[in-house]
């Protein structure tokens, strides 16, 4: 049986902020209830001050899933919206004392909630890659980015750890390989910034360099209306092509090795080294 703290229990047994609120400044609802556990999030936000003023819930869930809610609204009113947007699921546990590892997914769902109400009340865009879009765990209905993120955020290093935070990976366990894969790639990143080495499979190398471009290169070119176009992987050697301004750019070729290479050289390996695809 799982140990509760008394805070925890004091917020299933008495949550605060349930019910609605007419006409929402921002809303979100995060969960499957396939899965056992929906959350439904309101936000009023005054416009001049950008300060949540108010902020309720309906949850369906466990005990947990419904102190995390109830934890959440009492943490993010008064703040404003751009300091709401900064909790994370850790401070939502701690502000309960602590929650069971086998539950931190209640948190994680909370922060999810109040991170998708936000975004859609900046109207931000809020899709992602097709890559990070793809469900991983299609019995919880968990996507590759939903996984990445909460590893990264969370440090996590085990696949218990993955299904303690997710959910993913608790019932049939057919996505156990795939969750395995991304924790390799993502440990592996982790440990080269402290100045460690890990091995990779070719395969997750060749993930590992998409993955890089993606987040990491594509993004920081586009700032300048650039663009980056992977186009093979051969053992070690990275073919790529340059788009849009960077395709005329005559400092292309500094770009390619002060920034590319050194970008995939620092997060994969140092033995990787670039082809620039050119047309005769």
């Amino acid at each position: 049986m799982w140990d509760y703290t008394d805070k925890v229990k004091d917020h299933f047994m008495h949550p605060r902020n349930v019910g609605d609120i007419k006409n929402p400044d921002a809303e979100a609802e995060v969960g499957n209830i396939n899965c056992g556990d929906v959350l439904k999030l309101m936000l009023k936000i005054d416009k001049k001050t950008g300060k949540i003023t108010d902020a309720k819930f309906k949850t369906f869930g466990c005990g947990s899933a419904i102190a995390s809610s109830s934890a959440l609204t009492e943490l993010i009113i008064g703040k404003t919206i751009d300091e709401a947007r900064k909790i994370t699921n850790q401070q939502i546990a701690d502000f309960l004392g602590g929650l069971p590892r086998e539950k931190m997914h209640c948190s994680v769902m909370g922060m999810e909630a109040l991170q998708e109400a936000i975004a859609k009340y900046k109207g931000e865009d809020l899709k992602t890659p097709d890559m990070e879009e793809r469900e991983i765990c299609h019995c919880f209905q968990v996507t590759e980015k939903e996984i990445r993120d909460v590893v990264k955020k969370n440090k996590l290093t085990t696949l218990e750890d993955v299904t303690n935070f997710t959910k993913a990976g608790g019932a049939c366990g057919q996505c156990h390989k795939e969750i395995q894969n991304i924790l390799d790639e993502i440990l592996h990143v982790r440990t080269k910034s402290e100045g460690k080495e890990s091995k990779l499979t070719n395969l997750q190398k060749i993930k590992l360099i998409e993955t890089v471009i993606e987040e990491d290169i594509r993004p920081a070119l586009q700032r300048d209306g650039g663009d980056i176009e992977l186009v093979d992987i051969e053992h070690n050697k990275v073919i790529i092509k340059f788009t849009g301004a960077c395709s005329m750019c005559a400092s292309r070729g500094s770009t390619m090795i002060n920034f590319v290479e050194k970008t995939l050289k620092e997060k994969v390996g140092k033995e990787i080294f670039l082809v620039l695809e050119t047309f005769k």
